[in-house]
């Protein structure tokens, strides 16, 4: 996805073992001097990145006994907190469990960096890029921490979970408070508590991923769409990536947690839910009680009175036979699917550790296709891959041609500490790499532009999110397939799914007019 399309997306202004439980601590006249010295101490608990690569054989956990410690409850009562979230759909999961349960210890949400007196900044570890922007931003944050000392400055999510990262901060940004990571989110109270009475940086990263924990709360962005994850961490292991290290083992969520998850949000009024995880369609594998696989998760969502469910991201690896058939269904199962392929070259995905080929991708698509005629494909893919060849390049066009993926995110490969990928070494210039990448952004575009004239003059389903952001008179959403959709219509529509006859067909975007009569009415 290049530039002009990430603009033209984010044109939409929404509407908008555990630690023991506080009642089974000991009573105040039973403590001691040491029951209250280790919130005057620092923690300091490293990322350990071997650690993380190893997939130990210990039984995964899953706890429904979270809260709030009562001495922690009012902590935050009269202040503000901020988030900032730079990354993926997890991360921005997270940050609305963040948001959940710092809301429950009294705080409130604030989007005016001086008035907060708790700044997170939950970060990606996948580009190069994202982490420049995170260490800008702690930067930024240093006069403000000078101003007001009080204020606790804090970074978490994948960023943490490196050594390298952890080692940065404490050496050169002293004014961060607080370091944590992507497994121990619930431990969130206690670290805030302890950064607040420490007078040393506060550092407690897992290189082992933690349980389930199953009643964190979650501040939810709106009142439309929702973020379920059905699985945390990866085992793929790709090359280039560094996720399975910092989001750590697969582990899936018991099916019925998920399904009662979903039907709640139906119940209040919710018309989309997005399915999350790292390979969603590796979810169930880990199971040792039961054979439910995503398929089977699938199956039961369409059984759930919502408009639409989606997933991302998938593995081509794991969209097997039993998928593709429970997807055919449709219904409110959308036939918009997001299949990255990375590269188009058999022996670049060799190198990747892909574990398929060009003809295993190409004959997934096939599949894809009879069963799901009107299936809508789009794509990730990674130019620059250390040592691709033009020869390889090339086939990663002629691939984008063959499937016709109708939109791709698209990236030059961005080296991770860490990964094996990191390790070696390329002869492919930063200016061929551009090259490559500008040819195949041409491509997207292009083909992303025949896809759209085809809406012009239908009419087409539209779940309204909001005004748009460049003009209040004007709305906007998405239809089935994943297409932005700009069109004049009352306000009373927001939240509705309506129908949109399209006048005008862009790149990345369809301008239409209202049809009178709404498709859902909540």
């Amino acid at each position: 996805m290049n530039e002009q399309q990430r603009k033209a997306q984010a044109q939409i202004k929404q509407v908008t073992s555990l630690d023991r439980k506080s009642n089974q601590d000991k009573p105040l006249s039973e403590k001691t001097t040491a029951d209250f010295a280790k919130y005057f101490e620092s923690t300091y608990q490293p990322p350990d990145i071997k650690k993380a690569r190893k997939r130990g054989r210990e039984k995964v956990e899953v706890h429904y006994d979270f809260e709030i410690p009562k001495d922690m409850q009012a902590i935050g009562q009269g202040k503000k907190f901020l988030i900032r979230t730079y990354g993926c759909q997890m991360n921005e999961h997270d940050t609305e469990v963040m948001a959940g349960i710092l809301s429950d210890m009294g705080y409130e949400s604030t989007t005016e960096t001086e008035e907060a007196d708790i700044i997170l900044l939950n970060t990606c570890a996948i580009r190069e890029n994202a982490e420049n922007k995170v260490f800008g931003e702690i930067g930024h944050l240093k006069p403000l921490k000078l101003e007001k000392p009080d204020l606790i400055v804090g970074v978490c999510g994948c960023m943490s979970q490196q050594e390298s990262v952890v080692n940065r901060i404490m050496q050169k940004h002293q004014h961060v408070d607080l370091i944590f990571g992507t497994h121990n989110i619930h431990r969130l109270p206690h670290l805030v508590k302890e950064a607040m009475f420490s007078k040393a940086q506060v550092v407690e990263v897992w290189s082992k991923e933690g349980d389930i924990i199953e009643n964190l709360p979650k501040v939810r962005q709106g009142k439309i769409k929702a973020w379920v994850n059905i699985m945390y961490g990866c085992d793929k292991f790709c090359t280039y990536c560094i996720v399975p290290m910092t989001r750590g083992k697969e582990r899936s969520r018991r099916p019925e947690d998920i399904i009662q998850e979903v039907r709640h949000l139906a119940s209040q009024g919710y018309q989309e839910v997005t399915l999350l995880g790292q390979n969603v369609n590796a979810y169930g594998k880990d199971f040792e009680d039961m054979d439910y696989t995503f398929g089977d998760l699938m199956n039961d969502m369409h059984k759930i009175d919502i408009p639409r469910v989606r997933f991302t991201t998938s593995h081509p690896r794991d969209f097997d036979d039993h998928l593709i058939e429970v997807l055919a269904q449709g219904g409110n199962l959308l036939d918009h699917i997001h299949l990255p392929v990375q590269s188009g070259s058999s022996e670049v995905l060799r190198r990747m550790n892909r574990k398929y080929t060009r003809e295993d991708y190409l004959e997934l698509v096939r599949k894809i296709r009879q069963a799901i005629p009107n299936a809508t494909l789009t794509t990730d893919i990674i130019v620059g891959f250390p040592n691709e060849t033009a020869e390889q390049f090339e086939e990663t066009m002629t691939l984008m041609e063959e499937v016709g993926f109708e939109a791709a995110y698209t990236f030059i490969y961005s080296p991770r500490e860490g990964t094996p990928a990191a390790a070696r070494k390329d002869d492919v210039s930063e200016e061929t790499k551009k090259q490559r990448l500008y040819r195949l952004n041409e491509l997207v575009n292009k083909q992303s532009a025949e896809a759209m004239k085809s809406y012009a003059g239908k009419t087409v389903k539209v779940l309204v999110e909001g005004e748009s952001k460049r003009d209040p008179d004007v709305l906007a959403g998405y239809t089935e397939k994943s297409k932005l959709v700009n069109f004049k219509g009352p306000k009373s529509a927001i939240g509705k799914i309506v129908e949109v006859k399209i006048t005008e067909a862009k790149t990345w975007s369809l301008d239409g007019v209202m049809v009178e009569n709404t498709v859902e009415v909540n």
